[in-house]
């Protein structure tokens, strides 16, 4: 028995740049274990299985996985599969999909070239005590440092110090987190602000572009620089745009994707 697998581009409309994300469409549910094997196998950031809802068309259960463990919450393997869904004519375009995850009921609609996402807002939370290992892996001083449930939030001072970045992801591991992003205001003025997002903690030395840490980035710079609606970029080697409007407890995140690979599964 064969089962069909892809890997999208997320977050870039230019193949092999944004966050690649490996896809699988189930005609029902996995087995745990062969779903960790699979990511393992397919090495990228996060692998998204997903299995229609038997009650609607558009609505399916989807889980993400690292190369080593189920996570709660992915944005660019979310951006990844609906953009599967509809290039696999699983669903019409012209209706908003919805997935059921372990955050809850996410959404996607299309907008013409791009895809967005509705998440829920995860805004970090001051941390005046933060573990030496924080400070210590990213070989900073930090300007401020938050926390959400996810991850710790660092922002630095300028997108220098942020592109320059060559933490100690041994120390990075350690910390009771799924990973780090480190942020600063944008040099430059097509964005508002530029990220890295580190989770070795999680299987990711370095995640390409994080759907998920910008929950957290949106609310962060909205309230500093007065803005409902930004662009982000991160910085990664491979590089990729994100879309941010915070809207209440929401985050509405706009990202393109590309597929790049189609291929099978033998097991």
């Amino acid at each position: 028995m064969a089962q069909k697998i892809f890997q999208v581009d997320a977050f870039t409309a230019e193949p092999f740049k944004g966050n690649p994300a490996g896809v699988c469409l189930l005609n029902e549910d996995a087995d745990e274990k062969w779903m960790q094997a699979v990511a393992r196998e397919m090495n990228v950031a996060e692998t998204a299985f997903l299995v229609r809802d038997e009650k609607s068309a558009d609505s399916f259960h989807l889980r993400w996985f690292t190369p080593t463990v189920e996570v709660d919450l992915c944005g660019h393997a979310t951006l990844a599969s609906a953009h599967l869904i509809w290039e696999e004519g699983a669903a019409q375009r012209d209706s908003p999909l919805s997935f059921q995850t372990r955050s809850g009921v996410l959404t996607a609609r299309s907008a013409g070239d791009w895809i967005e996402l509705d998440f829920p807002a995860e805004p970090p939370a001051e941390q005046s005590a933060y573990p030496l290992e924080l400070r210590d892996g990213l070989r900073i001083e930090p300007r401020y440092v938050g926390q959400n449930r996810l991850d710790f939030l660092v922002e630095v001072e300028n997108e220098k110090a942020v592109r320059r970045l060559e933490p100690d992801l041994r120390l990075l591991r350690s910390l009771r987190a799924r990973g780090v992003i480190v942020t600063s205001r944008a040099d430059d003025k097509r964005y508002d602000f530029v990220s890295r997002f580190f989770a070795p903690g999680a299987g990711v030395d370095e995640d390409p572009v994080t759907g998920s840490a910008h929950c957290c980035l949106g609310p962060f710079w909205s309230e500093r620089l007065g803005l409902d609606e930004m662009l982000g970029y991160q910085a990664s080697s491979r590089g990729g745009e994100v879309r941010v409007r915070v809207d209440g407890e929401r985050v509405q995140l706009g990202g393109q994707a590309v597929t790049t690979l189609r291929g099978e599964i033998m097991f």
